[in-house]
């Protein structure tokens, strides 16, 4: 399959570069795959066009300052963005900047902060480093106390800019679990909610299910081939608890709503590793935990997501494969109406991107 299929032209100012004044105020625009009705709303009115008892699928991750500044030995100067642990607590695997000049030099570190050995090189210009933090704390607690927010390059802060403060609260879901400083990316479909809003649909009997997927730098990269075939997918850690996964093999009460593309490649991963090898994934207490390796396109079918909820996403990523395979199951036909509905938001003006507008799929 062509990787041109998935490619379209942004102008550059529908890319957000802040989010909306309140999260709720986004616009949202509602596709409706039985009968192709494209309706304009905001997602404060996301409850008008799901039923009560719908059930939402939510990555509760919390998104680690992974971005950390240092300087070597000679002085110049380091920016080190943590992407995961390695084999233990303090190791990790970072990209560096520079990273050549870094790894020769061995260590980086700020005086009186922590300091850091480069082990070696890794693949797709990873490095593995070990960090030894001067206060007794965590790698984690270490960023978070001195790191920032790891914004997408699209998203363009300068070192003072005064919006990080604020990138701070609104580049994090309002649900996030901090226990599980876990991404380098938001999971952008749930920025738009309000305890508020939350707790609204509750009230009308929605119920909220939360998993965690690690969101790693990987789903910020394009699809770098002509065949979409040849794509060598990103590796992302998740784990869906056991009262979340019994709810997703339901197909009732209400329909399964996945907050975003990362609830969805956990969700399917899951469900289709739970058929073939549940050895592999399944814990004792019934939880999935594993390593989602899935690539979604068309003409994909769905295993356990009855609706999704999307932001307006990249031109030639995977998650625009993603939506375009929900947008028509089974078949290649999501792509062209994909294209289609993204060209309808250009044209109202939409927002694209992590601080945008969102989608609802019925």
């Amino acid at each position: 399959m062509d990787s041109a299929l998935f490619d379209y032209h942004l102008p550059m100012d529908r890319i957000a570069q802040e989010p909306a004044a309140q999260r709720d105020a986004s616009r949202l625009m509602v596709v409706d795959r039985t009968t192709r009705q494209v309706t304009h709303t905001t997602f404060a009115n996301i409850g008008d066009y799901l039923p009560d008892n719908a059930r939402f699928f939510r990555n509760n991750a919390a998104v680690l300052k992974a971005r950390l500044f240092g300087q070597r030995p000679t002085g110049g100067k380091v920016e080190c963005l943590l992407l995961q642990p390695a084999e233990d607590a303090v190791t990790w695997w970072c990209l560096l900047r520079p990273g050549k000049k870094t790894l020769q030099g061995g260590t980086f570190g700020i005086k009186g902060e922590y300091s850091a050995e480069v082990l070696n090189a890794g693949e797709n210009g990873n490095y593995r480093v070990r960090f030894h933090p001067v206060r007794d704390e965590s790698v984690t607690d270490l960023s978070e106390r001195l790191g920032i927010m790891p914004l997408p390059p699209y998203i363009e802060r300068e070192a003072d800019d005064p919006r990080r403060a604020a990138d701070n609260e609104r580049y994090q879901t309002v649900y996030a679990d901090y226990e599980k400083r876990v991404a380098v990316a938001a999971p952008t479909a749930g920025l738009h909610f309000t305890p508020g809003l939350i707790g609204d649909l509750e009230a009308g009997g929605a119920q909220f299910h939360d998993l965690t997927l690690q969101v790693g730098i990987g789903t910020f990269h394009p699809i770098q081939v002509d065949n979409i075939l040849d794509h060598n997918i990103h590796h992302e850690w998740y784990e869906i608890p056991a009262s979340a996964y019994a709810a997703l093999q339901q197909t009732a009460p209400g329909p399964r709503v996945a907050v975003g593309t990362t609830s969805v490649r956990s969700i399917e991963d899951a469900m289709r590793r739970v058929k073939t090898a549940p050895d592999s994934c399944l814990t004792p207490a019934r939880s999935v935990q594993a390593e989602a390796d899935i690539f979604i396109y068309p003409p994909a079918q769905f295993e356990a997501v009855d609706a999704l909820i999307t932001n307006f996403h990249l031109p030639k990523s995977t998650l625009l494969c993603l939506v375009s395979a929900f947008l028509s199951p089974g078949n290649d036909a999501g792509i062209d109406w994909l294209m289609e509905l993204y060209a309808e938001a250009i044209a109202h003006n939409y927002n694209f991107y992590s601080y945008g507008d969102a989608m609802l799929i019925l």
